[in-house]
């Protein structure tokens, strides 16, 4: 398996536009993806009521790991998505 942290960079925190650019970016890795806020429950990135519900807000620090072949490329690319403001 699979961990990175990232700081979530869009003002908005992961709601909205953010939270499904993300959740898309999750479902496509076709890995099973988690993430939590802080040292909260993970839950699946793939679901964008699961995503939303997290309340993950500017600066919160959130855990994503993935498990699978690519897990390592996968995480890369979602940290740098979380990582971009996306309301700039």
């Amino acid at each position: 398996m699979s961990i990175r942290t990232a700081t979530v960079a869009s003002r908005v925190g992961l709601h909205a536009r953010p939270a499904s650019l993300f959740v898309q970016a999750a479902a496509a890795t076709g890995l099973p993806v988690t993430i939590a806020v802080g040292d909260g429950d993970p839950v699946d990135a793939r679901s964008i009521l699961m995503v939303m519900g997290l309340g993950a807000q500017h600066g919160d620090r959130v855990t994503l790991t993935a498990d699978g072949e690519g897990a390592e490329a996968a995480l890369d690319s979602l940290v740098e998505l979380v990582e971009t403001d996306h309301d700039a």
